[in-house]
């Protein structure tokens, strides 16, 4: 069992930026590749960044591309989505998630276990 916490959420105005990180507990962090994913109200669980058990490779989804990135630290059982030049659309609650897979996960049935999720709002 694996247990996420994500922290690091807020209101931005356009432009700024917000770093989010998920703390894990449970099962050794390294062990899983990880990912966060995000939810607007009134649409799906979308996919955002994905990165492998290593650090070593890392996946993005094309809305977000050269604008976040996704990092992980292994000793301190964390994971990280920076976000530069937020956008308005942006605006969801982003979700952390752990695959038992090693390698970088882009579906949301390829993760184990989930996050509560952080609020981010930016505003126009």
């Amino acid at each position: 069992q694996v247990q996420l916490d994500e922290s690091g959420g807020g209101l931005v105005q356009a432009g700024g930026s917000l770093r989010l990180s998920c703390g894990a507990s449970g099962r050794t962090f390294s062990n899983y590749a990880m990912g966060w994913f995000r939810q607007a109200p009134g649409k799906d669980r979308e996919f955002v960044a994905t990165i492998n058990w290593s650090g070593g490779s890392t996946t993005y989804a094309d809305s977000v591309k050269g604008r976040f990135t996704i990092s992980r630290d292994n000793a301190k059982n964390t994971v990280y989505l920076q976000m530069n030049r937020l956008k308005p659309e942006d605006t969801a609650v982003y979700y952390c998630a752990a695959a038992v897979s090693r390698f970088s996960q882009v579906r949301r049935g390829g993760y184990d276990y989930w996050g509560q999720g952080t609020q981010v709002t930016v505003s126009s």
